[in-house]
């Protein structure tokens, strides 16, 4: 029997087999969880749906989190497939690449409205609409990158600025929330080649040296982070909210990033 059986869990940001929500998606179908999925935009249905018949999707939906009557309808909908929801995840993020591109203090008055909006206020608006549907115990989830949100990551810019708020708004939910035993958390990945991490000027330089720097000398798969999900969402993490948990390989512990001197042939 899986840590998920019978727990209706949903799923909004899927872009395609690539993201880490597909990974999240993959390891919840693999403990039994019946899964809905979202996804943004016409133009990704033809790579989500696919998806969502390898898993045994039977509810997919698109939906902008710009739009408040969209998400309303969305969790509208839900509810009246799955009933009540015991976990909702938020894979969602967005900066125009022009903002990723220059240096952080010219970015732009509606580039940092909308980085905000997409990647921050989405999450507290889905957590508002689902709210009358989640389950007593249910967890709520985001995903975040910690490293840019409390230490500068060169290039990453207004992304580090709202992943930060988007932190704090998990702290803030998690507090509000916490009376009906609705958990909230973050999980934070390491660097990992999805469709958004081609927008981040540098990445490619990032990933190619993160196995070097981290403790662990490995790099992150969508597959890692499926696995903390799965623990988030499941009863073994039934008294952790308000956190950030780092999926790593223990890169965010480092404070001087230098070469592994073993593998450079510096060792004894």
């Amino acid at each position: 029997m899986g840590l998920l059986e019978g727990k209706n869990a949903l799923v909004f940001g899927l872009a395609n087999d690539k993201s880490i929500a597909w990974g999240i998606t993959q390891a919840f179908h693999r403990e039994g969880a019946n899964i809905g999925i979202s996804y943004a935009g016409e133009m990704l249905e033809r790579r989500v749906k696919p998806l969502a018949e390898q898993v045994g999707c039977k509810w997919l939906e698109e939906c902008d989190v710009t739009k408040d009557d969209q998400i309303a309808a969305v969790a509208e909908k839900a509810a009246k497939h799955f009933g009540k929801i015991d976990v909702l995840v938020h894979s969602i993020a967005f900066a125009g690449r022009d903002e990723l591109s220059r240096p952080y203090y010219q970015t732009s008055r509606e580039g940092f409205k909308n980085a905000l909006d997409i990647s921050v206020f989405s999450f507290v608006a889905l957590t508002n609409a689902f709210l009358p549907h989640l389950n007593s115990g249910a967890s709520v989830m985001c995903l975040t990158y910690g490293s840019g949100a409390t230490k500068v990551a060169p290039h990453y810019n207004v992304m580090g600025v709202a992943k930060a708020a988007l932190e704090s708004s998990t702290r803030y939910l998690a507090y509000d929330l916490g009376p009906q035993k609705i958990r909230v958390n973050a999980i934070s990945a390491g660097p990992i080649r999805t469709l958004a991490a081609a927008g981040v000027g540098g990445f490619r330089d990032m990933y190619k040296h993160f196995a070097d720097l981290s403790p662990l000398r490995e790099n992150v798969t969508i597959e890692d982070v499926g696995n903390t999900a799965v623990f988030l969402a499941s009863d073994l993490s039934a008294r952790i909210t308000g956190e950030v948990l780092y999926i790593d390989s223990g890169f965010n512990i480092m404070g001087v990033q230098m070469p592994n001197k073993e593998e450079k042939g510096e060792g004894q």
